[in-house]
């Protein structure tokens, strides 16, 4: 067997530049995926997670989570910016602040944790002083579940399409008469709150942080997709915002069509591969997204995570390759 054969087998990206847009604290995850397949990764974030404004609305819903039945967490942003805030609040899953008496060494579910893991998780309070809590907990995908996991709480629902409507499908039967709080970007499809209130419960929807285009990226992608000897062969978006980011840092729709098109675009023949852009969307609402700016979609993962995502850019570099 050659050598570029057995390279193409264990290494289906080698030789393949792919664009990674997450923001900055998060691609190292699609990054390491894309590089142990042997494609030479750039990261330029075409978004930047930011706290939101006001904290009033969070941290008045995380003061009375005894009240809910449910928490929907979106994304592991969400999560994280969650806890970062009950951190700063001083709350716990026992009812009672981080000096309480009444905290103990196990969680809800009788896990004992280390006290390496006890500093690393510090919960929200999910009950009032001493009184029982119901709350269940659904998380849109399995990098949230991951998340929310990692402190130290079970979910009780992920749904099987890692999209909002699946949410909804999900929960629709369960909650008519109950209390939700959905915490999520301060923009965002309101699918999950609208569906839901139909369905019959009570909606509160705040924001934990949100999204905003990072300025000293637009620069640097222009440049990357001018260079003739820069071009990237991959653009993978992971989100809506993500595109609706990369189409603003290059100055529109019209400008991304026009950069797109100048080194291949939508009209280039497979063959020319080496100076097509092929643009790579998680699922099926980026897809969308991308779709309604005017922007090609060539590979859609089929499960919507990061490994699905970095599996449909292999098999397409594979079909094209051989094509």
């Amino acid at each position: 067997m050659s050598e570029t054969v057995r390279q193409s087998r264990t290494k289906p990206l080698s030789g393949v530049r792919v664009l990674v847009g997450r923001a900055r604290h998060q691609a190292g995850a699609l990054s390491a995926e894309l590089r142990k397949l042997g494609a030479t990764v750039i990261e330029i974030p075409f978004i930047e997670i930011r706290k939101p404004r006001s904290f009033k609305p969070l941290d008045s819903a995380l003061k009375n989570l005894a009240h809910y039945d449910w928490l929907i967490l979106t994304s592991a942003n969400g999560v994280e910016a969650m806890w970062e805030r009950m951190q700063t609040l001083g709350l716990s899953w026992t009812g009672t602040n981080r000096k309480g008496k009444n905290r103990t060494s196990k969680d809800r579910e009788g896990h004992d944790f280390s006290r390496a893991d006890k500093v690393r998780r510090s919960e929200p309070a999910l009950a009032a002083e001493g009184q029982p809590n119901n709350l269940r907990i659904a998380a849109i995908g399995p990098a949230t579940k991951k998340a929310i996991e990692q402190r130290g709480r079970n979910v009780d629902l992920v749904p099987k399409e890692y999209v909002a409507e699946s949410v909804v499908r999900s929960l629709k039967n369960k909650v008519k008469g109950k209390r939700v709080l959905l915490v999520r970007a301060k923009v965002a499809r309101d699918v999950i709150p609208r569906e839901l209130r139909r369905a019959g419960a009570q909606v509160d929807v705040v924001e934990a942080y949100e999204t905003v285009v990072p300025e000293l990226s637009g620069r640097r992608l222009r440049a990357v997709l001018k260079n003739p000897g820069g071009r990237r062969h991959v653009a993978t978006f992971t989100s809506s915002s993500t595109v609706r980011n990369f189409v603003a840092l290059l100055g529109g729709s019209r400008a991304a069509a026009r950069m797109l098109h100048a080194f291949g675009g939508q009209e280039c023949p497979p063959r020319t591969f080496p100076n097509r852009l092929l643009m790579a969307s998680i699922g099926p609402v980026t897809s969308s997204t991308l779709g309604e700016l005017g922007l090609p979609v060539d590979i859609t993962a089929k499960e919507f995570t990061i490994p699905g995502l970095v599996e449909a850019i292999a098999l397409a570099i594979e079909v094209r390759n051989h094509s």
